[in-house]
C-alpha cells in the first residue's frame, strides 16, 4: 500500500495546460505594446473574462489596475503583469488568511466530521477518496460515511477507494435515508476513536428544496453524536465548467453553510480563472485543488502559489 499513496504538493506543477491557456491569452493580449492604454486594457479585460475570471470580477480588476498605472504612472507591459499579479493576489488574500485552519494541516476535533456536497460529475466520489489517502498517510484513522445513496457507482468507488487507503467505509446500501448512514458513521468513529470522518452526499441540486431538507437532517443526526458537528462542509466544484461552477457555488451556499471548496480538474482547463471569481464574489477559501486522477493529485491550494505557477513562465513576444 506504501506505493499507492503521494503527498500533497504546494507547488501546483500541474497547471502547465491552465497556465499555457490562461496566460497565453494574457500575454497575446498585451504583447508588442509599449505603453498602457485603453486599447491594451480592452484586450485584457477580455482576456480575463474569456479565461472564466468573470465580467464582475474582471471590471474590478481592471478597475484597480487603472488606478494604479494612473497614479504611479507605470507605462510598460512588463510591469502590467506585475501589477496583475499583485492584484490577483488580493483577490485571493482573504482565502490566503483563512487558510491556516484549512484540512489538509491539522485537524481541531477528534472526530473531525466533514461533510462534502456538490453536483454529480465534478469529482466529489474521487476528492474524498483523495482526502482519505491523505489522512492515512498521515496516520490518521478515517471513516467514510456513504450517504448518497441514491448512485450505485458513489458506493463502489468509495468502497474502491477504502479499500485502498484502509479507510473504514460505512454504508447501509441503495435507497438507505443518507442521515442514517452519515450518523452511524459518526457514531462508529467515536466509538473507534477515529480521527476523522469523510460524509459523502447526494448532488440533486435540481430540487433545491429536497437538498436543503436532506443537509439540514443531515447535520441534526450528526449533531446527536458530536456537538457542533459537521465541522467543515467543502463544496466540490469543477473548475472545466467555468462560471458554472460560480452558479452552483451559490446555489450551494443558498441551502448550507459552505466552510470551503475542492476545485477539480485544474490541470487541462483554460478556465482556471474561476478561482478568481469564486474568491472574489463568494468569499469562499479554496481548500485543496484537483490537478489529476491520482491519489496525490489534490494539492493543498495556496492562492500565491496558485498565481506564480500562472505567472511563471509568462514572457512577453
Amino acid at each position: 500500500m506504501g506505493g499507492f499513496f503521494v503527498s500533497f504538493r504546494m507547488g501546483f506543477f500541474g497547471l502547465g495546460k491552465t497556465k499555457e491557456s490562461f496566460f497565453g491569452k494574457i500575454v497575446h493580449a498585451i504583447a508588442g505594446k509599449s505603453t498602457i492604454d485603453e486599447e491594451v486594457l480592452d484586450a485584457l479585460e477580455t482576456a480575463l473574462v474569456t479565461s472564466d475570471v468573470g465580467v464582475e470580477t474582471t471590471l474590478e480588476i481592471i478597475k484597480r489596475l487603472e488606478q494604479r498605472v494612473a497614479k504611479d504612472k507605470y507605462t510598460g507591459t512588463e510591469q502590467l503583469l506585475s501589477l496583475l499579479q499583485e492584484e490577483m493576489l488580493a483577490l485571493l488574500a482573504p482565502a490566503e488568511s483563512r487558510a491556516a485552519s484549512a484540512l489538509g494541516f491539522e485537524l481541531p476535533h477528534k472526530p473531525h466530521i466533514v461533510l462534502v456536497v456538490g453536483v454529480n460529475g465534478v469529482g466529489k466520489t474521487t476528492s474524498i477518496g483523495k482526502l482519505s489517502a491523505q489522512y492515512a498517510l498521515q496516520g490518521k484513522k478515517v471513516y467514510v460515511g456513504a450517504a448518497d445513496t441514491f448512485r450505485a457507482a458513489a458506493v463502489d468507488q468509495l468502497a474502491l477507494w477504502c479499500e485502498r487507503t484502509g479507510a473504514r467505509l460505512i454504508d447501509h446500501g441503495m435507497g438507505a435515508d443518507p442521515a442514517a448512514v452519515a450518523f452511524a458513521a459518526v457514531d462508529a468513529a467515536v466509538k473507534d476513536q477515529a480521527d476523522v470522518v469523510l460524509v459523502d452526499t447526494a448532488g440533486r441540486l435540481h430540487n433545491k428544496v429536497n437538498l436543503m431538507n436532506e443537509l439540514a437532517k443531515i447535520k441534526r443526526a450528526v449533531e446527536k453524536v458530536v456537538q457542533g458537528a459537521p465541522h467543515e462542509v467543502l463544496l466540490v466544484l469543477d473548475a472545466s465548467t467555468g462560471q458554472n461552477a460560480l452558479e452552483q457555488a451559490q446555489q450551494f451556499t443558498a441551502v448550507t453553510q459552505v466552510t470551503g471548496l475542492i476545485l477539480t480538474k485544474l490541470d487541462g482547463t483554460a478556465r482556471g480563472g474561476v478561482a478568481l471569481s469564486i474568491a472574489h464574489k463568494m468569499n469562499i477559501p479554496v481548500r485543496f485543488a484537483g490537478t489529476g486522477e491520482k491519489a496525490g493529485d489534490l494539492e493543498v491550494f495556496s492562492p500565491s502559489g496558485f498565481v506564480k505557477a500562472l505567472f511563471s513562465q509568462a514572457q512577453l513576444s
